[in-house]
């Protein structure tokens, strides 16, 4: 059976920073897209420990080499980025129960609104339990984040500490 439809998604995010949970729903996702847009997401009611182009760096370092997808920087509604994008579908990944209320009312939200539909991919078991604050956390204090992200992202936080205590 052959479909000429080309489907492109994107999933969005702060990704500050980007971990393996992450990768996980990129790598998942672009076997069931076309085209993956990771979409980092800036906005003025958050305060990040990286800036908007340190994070757009660290996820184009990361996705270069996985086919299909590509990394980008948006600022505004998502939805609104989703549409400019002519993207049909909103990628969400989830770890656990706490992530389905808070999802669920953003997919309906974003099919009343604009007509968008959201696909969700649970993420593999070993990284259900983690979160870019608990990482930022982990980082701050000098555990070992190893298996949590890849090593671009725990060099950058190593050395993003580090410049914080010599403040």
């Amino acid at each position: 059976m052959s479909s000429d439809k080309f489907v492109r998604a994107v999933f969005p995010g702060s990704f500050d920073p980007i971990t393996n949970g992450h990768l996980d729903v990129i790598r998942r996702g672009v076997k069931i897209f076309d085209e993956l847009i990771v979409a980092v997401g800036d906005s003025p009611n958050k305060e990040y420990l990286f800036s908007g182009e340190e994070r757009l760096g660290i996820a184009r370092e990361l996705v270069k080499d996985i086919a299909g997808a590509r990394a980008e920087r948006f600022t505004g509604l998502t939805v609104e980025y989703v549409k400019s994008c002519q993207a049909q579908v909103i990628l969400r990944g989830m770890r656990n129960l706490t992530d389905v209320e808070y999802e669920f009312q953003l997919a309906l939200t974003n099919r009343a609104v604009a007509g968008i539909e959201t696909v969700f991919i649970m993420t593999a078991e070993e990284f259900g339990f983690t979160s870019a604050s608990l990482i930022r956390e982990i980082a701050r204090y000098g555990g070992d984040l190893t298996r949590l992200v890849p090593e671009p992202v725990w060099r950058r936080l190593q050395e993003k500490y580090r410049s914080e205590e010599g403040l």
